[in-house]
């Protein structure tokens, strides 16, 4: 039987450097020299039994309040408690978790599809595609033009509700990521629907299509059973947008505004170092950035060694810079408040053109 698709748990094959040798080799030798690709399962085992007591928890405290609007707050913890499932689905997917592809398999789907209703599978597709080229406009579905645009030559032609979103894309992008959630589940279902998705047996589009009806039928069941259905419809809205909000804050600084291969020349030929490094950027901060950020504030290291567990992507971090120091290729580090001013910044210039052509004037 074929294998699902996994996320890419290996970098790709490095650019050979002028003297021959290659740019990765040396700084791969050094981290599989100091442990850090060896998996932590019992690291990951304490966070999954915290992240499936909390969600237990926050269900047992919406059946002991009762139909009373004073329940709603439960709402704070169960996004962020959300967001821990998809931090564990996304690593579970890179084979960080464990080296055993079906317990791996058995993990994400838990955390994707039953707790998250989140097609492990098309997310797997996505994201693969995104580690393999990020930041190229013509291979990167994380930079194609949709909602938001990511280059001023994405902007043509976009009138309307979407010509109004572009122009103010750096405005409205928080208030767009309350949304996310939703989005999640609905890319999901159309992808299981479809029948060119990315799929490869029946078998495993009735295991996904069986673990999303679970999850839609138990979190409707929980909420219409603990509150009137005012209360649930208002509880589920507040939850999926606050989770979607969470989300937006660890994936918004990753890469845009970064480098991009498709304007370079050589863009394509860059070596695995060169195309992670420069399309990356990562935010400063301390253990409760790294928690609330789920390990994405390290997106070098992580797309350096896509399969390293979560907690050595710091200890990772002082390899990583000195490699690309010696090597002179920029390695950008930045505060967390900076990280969105740069990311948002970049958004609202790309939107300038089609501001300009609304005003009539150059801004």
């Amino acid at each position: 039987m074929p294998q699902a698709t996994a996320l890419a748990p290996a970098p790709a094959p490095a650019a050979r450097t002028r003297g021959g040798g290659s740019e990765f080799s040396p700084l791969l030798r050094t981290v599989k020299g100091q442990g850090l690709l060896d998996h932590r399962p019992g690291w990951y085992a304490r966070d999954i039994a915290l992240t499936l007591l909390g969600f237990a928890a926050v269900a047992a405290g919406l059946l002991l309040a009762g139909p009373t609007w004073w329940a709603l707050p439960l709402a704070v913890p169960l996004a962020l408690l959300s967001a821990r499932a998809a931090f564990v689905a996304h690593d579970a997917g890179h084979a960080q978790v464990t080296a055993d592809r079906r317990a791996g398999r058995a993990i994400q789907l838990v955390h994707a599809n039953l707790l998250l209703g989140m097609s492990r599978e098309w997310w797997n597709d996505k994201h693969n595609r995104h580690h393999a080229h990020p930041n190229h406009l013509d291979k990167d579905p994380d930079v194609a033009a949709d909602v938001l645009v990511f280059a001023e030559h994405q902007t043509a032609g976009r009138t309307g509700l979407r010509g109004f979103l572009t122009r103010h894309q750096a405005l409205l992008f928080f208030p767009l990521t309350t949304l996310e959630g939703l989005a999640l589940k609905l890319y999901g279902v159309q992808a299981l629907l479809a029948k060119d998705g990315p799929y490869r047996t029946r078998r495993e589009r009735l295991t996904e299509g069986a673990l999303l009806l679970l999850h839609f039928a138990g979190y409707a069941a929980l909420l219409l059973t603990a509150l009137a259905p005012a209360q649930a419809l208002v509880f589920a809205l507040v939850h999926q947008m606050l989770f979607g909000v969470h989300l937006g804050l660890a994936f918004a600084p990753n890469h845009k505004g970064m480098e991009r291969p498709d304007q370079h020349e050589d863009g394509d030929s860059w070596g695995h170092l060169r195309r992670q490094v420069l399309t990356s950027r990562n935010i400063r901060g301390g253990v409760l950035t790294d928690w609330f950020l789920g390990g994405l504030n390290y997106q070098v290291e992580h797309h350096l060694f896509p399969s390293m567990p979560r907690p050595h992507l710091r200890l990772a971090q002082p390899a990583v810079r000195a490699h690309c120091r010696a090597l002179g290729i920029p390695y950008t580090e930045t505060g967390f408040v900076d990280s969105y001013r740069q990311a948002l910044g970049h958004l609202h210039e790309v939107g300038a053109p089609l501001r300009e052509e609304r005003a009539g004037r150059p801004e």
